[in-house]
């Protein structure tokens, strides 16, 4: 996208002009390009991956593909849960392939690579995927942005409401990696707090396959709670699992700290009913709601994760941002994106704050038994609304240094 260059004409500031205009010389002239990083064939394929790319899209179909007169243009990538690749990816994207933005990137550790590299180069990062609250924390950035939740918000949300119900004792199934370990600790210091114990806890290899071993250490504790810090594919089969061992019918309640409508309709009523969830999202709570994940539908065959309708948003209020302002300078746009209020389908005049974390509201959900669902992907019952000024670390103590 062309940047004004008036002040350039002035007297007096032909170098400031040619300093700036080296620094934007990365950026392409003549489209906004959008690189969707995700996780494509893996664990968290169905809860981002291709559905990411179509949020995104439907996004910039709102503009007509294209902010005044320059052309939209968004390319995808596979970061293959590997912290590496994502890094190698975003680099190549900034410096070969000119993007704007980079968005998506769920894994904390990529995410948080790719922080590293867009901070250092002045680009916009759109994160709907990551839950690590370092993002907005000691790893927070001016150019970085966390939208739909992270591990505070909907780990401490759902062990709140067990302990609050009598269920005390804890033991975690974790993902050894960053994200799996920042949403045991959230949940674990939830529980604490309330007066409650942690049994013990084990961690799992990403994209593990056999959970037999961890499950019989979590019997073993007789823990009230089996919490499963994990996501995704490997949720998936931690429940399945769990329930072929018997472990609800002995007494001890699941906990998946968290799940996404994907993970629900993948392992299916049955084994899933009751189980507590907090998501950000759900399609069937207003007609917006519902009229954007029918298109969304029509496009993917399934409903939309909380992650990809948080992609919808976050490319959508970039967006906008570029158009009011009539420039993609990042600096610009990253200050306007946090002075005004995210609208949109998904949440009503939603603040940012200085850390980039988007305060949206989290709903507390239960998983519906086959008997209450009445249609197609009708298994959420919202119980509460956990406001995001309440849901999320407030910015004065998260630790980033743009917090003032």
């Amino acid at each position: 996208m062309r940047k004004p260059l008036v002040a350039g004409l002035l007297a007096g500031t032909a170098l400031a002009v040619l300093a700036s205009g080296a620094a934007q010389a990365q950026m392409s002239d003549n489209v906004v390009k959008i690189g969707m990083l995700s996780d494509r064939s893996g664990i968290y394929a169905d809860i981002n991956g291709e559905g990411s790319a179509v949020a995104a899209r439907m996004a910039a179909e709102e503009f007509g593909n294209a902010v005044n007169g320059t052309k939209i243009e968004i390319i995808v990538g596979d970061h293959q849960n590997k912290a590496d690749i994502a890094a190698n990816l975003a680099r190549q994207w900034i410096d070969t392939e000119k993007v704007d933005v980079v968005a998506d990137v769920p894994n904390s550790a990529a995410a948080l690579a790719v922080q590293a590299i867009t901070r250092d180069k002045k680009r916009l990062f759109l994160m709907s995927g990551p839950g690590s609250t370092d993002l907005t924390g000691k790893e927070c950035s001016p150019y970085g942005f966390q939208w739909t939740w992270d591990n505070h918000a909907v780990a401490s949300a759902t062990a709140r409401a067990l302990v609050e119900q009598g269920r005390k004792n804890w033991f975690f199934i974790t993902a050894d990696y960053a994200f799996g370990h920042s949403l045991e600790a959230e949940a674990a210091n939830t529980v604490k707090q309330l007066g409650g114990t942690i049994k013990g806890s084990v961690r799992h290899p990403l994209g593990a396959s056999d959970f037999s071993s961890y499950l019989l250490q979590a019997q073993a504790s007789g823990a009230e709670v089996v919490a499963f810090a994990n996501a995704g594919g490997d949720t998936i089969n931690g429940v399945k699992q769990a329930a072929e061992f018997g472990i609800p019918q002995g007494g001890q309640t699941l906990a998946g700290l968290l799940l996404n409508i994907n993970d629900i309709q993948a392992l299916g009523l049955e084994t899933s009913q009751g189980l507590m969830l907090a998501n950000s999202f759900y399609w069937d709570m207003t007609e917006e709601t519902r009229g954007w994940s029918k298109k969304f539908e029509e496009r993917t065959g399934r409903k939309p994760s909380m992650n990809q309708a948080g992609v919808y948003s976050s490319v959508r209020h970039y967006l906008k941002a570029v158009q009011e302002l009539g420039t993609d300078d990042p600096d610009k746009v990253a200050a306007r994106m946090r002075a005004m209020p995210v609208t949109d389908m998904m949440m009503k005049e939603v603040k940012i704050a200085a850390n980039g974390r988007v305060f949206d509201d989290m709903y507390l959900a239960q998983v519906k038994t086959p008997a209450e669902s009445k249609y197609a992907w009708d298994y959420f019952k919202i119980l509460k609304t956990v406001p995001g000024a309440q849901a999320y670390v407030d910015p004065k103590d998260s630790g980033c240094p743009l917090v003032k």
